[in-house]
């Protein structure tokens, strides 16, 4: 390094030289600048839009697994240089080719877990290049302890990235892993060393030795049933007159009622089990028993046709918008329309909304009114009652009943 002095002496003599490394010093300097800036921008990018969402397990397999791929490549640079005979740009262009097919076949196996919800072959690529490259990694190596090393490290980095596909599966399809059929648990509960349920060790033994009562009863009903002889008769009373002391012993069915009930339950579960044959139970699809098809109505006449398609709307009414009457008035007006309901009525007409309003000269809603509640009175039911029965038509206030000239359904009264 030069001395203080070599350096003033050195600008001393040569002064355009040593503006210009100064000139490409500093450009040098904010180019430097420029370019950490440009890194710093970048890394708080990717930072953002890749490592800031994902949890940390997925960092520490993504982290994890390029440590183990890169002890693999490390094998394969020795391998292609000692057994294949690579060197120079030839090696470094060759030697990771294996590891390179491995992370493209899982970015394919990813992409189609995200389009089509499952690995695919690349997922079973990835696990074949593994191998491979296990194999051949550990092959150059110079003791056993390097050679299942080697082995290991790429059955690692596979292994972190199915657990992460798992994890992946599991959150875009929303289904979680298998559930196998032989497990620890299942194997307890086969051999009777756990419950399946979360009772209690009193309410277990409560359970089976009501069902050891009922069974015993079952057996000695059956037996006398089926005419068994005094020795085997006098087996079965004495099994079931022990599990009876024993049951109320150790489970309080003297005073418990709920356990009375429950052993009465079994015992008449067991005693009709041919009950069962002869069960007819109903089937979901088929429709209710009191579910039949509306028969079809026989068709109007064109005189009834005509009425019932009227609307209240094709009908001039006088006094259509409503104002304020007087009390007299309006009860004078409901005075002419009873008179004009009962006339009506006697002829054998049930009016409509609208012919009472026309008639007295009263709005919609107040004929309406008026009707609704004069239609309840038994002269005026009946008739809407048989214009339902012969017809089908429900009275709705916009048509009468028809004469036998063409203005009553029903028979006059």
């Amino acid at each position: 390094m030069p001395t203080f002095e070599e350096i003033a002496a050195f600008i001393t003599e040569k002064p355009l030289a040593t503006a210009v490394i100064a000139v490409l010093s500093l450009i040098g300097l904010a180019l430097a600048v420029l370019a950490l800036r440009i890194a710093w921008r970048a890394a708080s990018w990717l930072i953002t839009r890749y490592v800031a969402p994902r949890p940390i397990e997925d960092l520490l397999t993504i982290v994890a697994a390029s440590i183990a791929t890169g002890v693999s490549a490390q094998g394969m640079w020795r391998f292609s240089g000692d057994v294949l005979g690579l060197d120079g740009p030839l090696r470094l262009l060759l030697f990771a080719f294996i590891e390179v097919a491995i992370i493209t076949s899982a970015v394919r196996a990813r992409r189609n877990m995200r389009e089509n919800f499952s690995a695919g072959i690349d997922g079973i690529a990835v696990w074949a290049l593994t191998c491979l490259t296990a194999v051949l990694s550990s092959m150059d190596a110079r003791s056993l302890p390097e050679a299942l090393f080697r082995l290991a490290a790429p059955l690692v980095a596979a292994w972190l990235w199915e657990r992460g596909m798992a994890i992946e599966r599991h959150r875009i399809r929303g289904t979680g892993r298998i559930n196998w059929r032989l497990t620890p648990e299942r194997l307890m509960v086969r051999m009777g060393l756990a419950e399946v349920s979360d009772r209690t060790a009193s309410e277990v033994d409560a359970h089976r030795r009501l069902t050891r009562v009922a069974l015993a009863a079952k057996r000695a009903k059956a037996l006398r049933e089926g005419g068994a002889s005094d020795r085997k008769m006098r087996a079965a009373l004495a099994k079931l007159d022990k599990a009876m002391d024993q049951a109320v012993e150790h489970t309080g069915l003297a005073v418990d009622q709920s356990r009375q009930e429950a052993l009465l339950a079994q015992i008449g579960a067991l005693y009709n089990t041919t009950a069962l044959i002869d069960a007819a139970p109903r089937v979901p699809w088929e429709p209710e028993a009191d579910h039949r098809p509306v028969p079809a109505r026989p068709a109007l006449p064109p005189a009834l046709a005509e009425l019932v398609d009227e609307e209240d709307d094709d009908v001039e009414v006088l006094d259509t918008t409503p104002h304020v009457v007087s009390t007299a008035e309006r009860a004078a007006r409901m005075r002419a329309a009873r008179e004009f309901w009962d006339r009506q009525i006697a002829k054998g007409i049930v009016p409509r909304t609208v012919d009472i309003a026309q008639e007295i000269g009263i709005s919609l809603a107040t004929a309406r009114e008026y009707r609704a509640l004069w239609k309840l009175e038994p002269q005026a039911h009946a008739l809407i009652e048989a214009l339902f029965q012969q017809h089908g038509i429900v009275d709705t206030g916009a048509f009468p009943a028809i004469a036998d000239d063409g203005r009553v359904l029903t028979t006059k009264f």
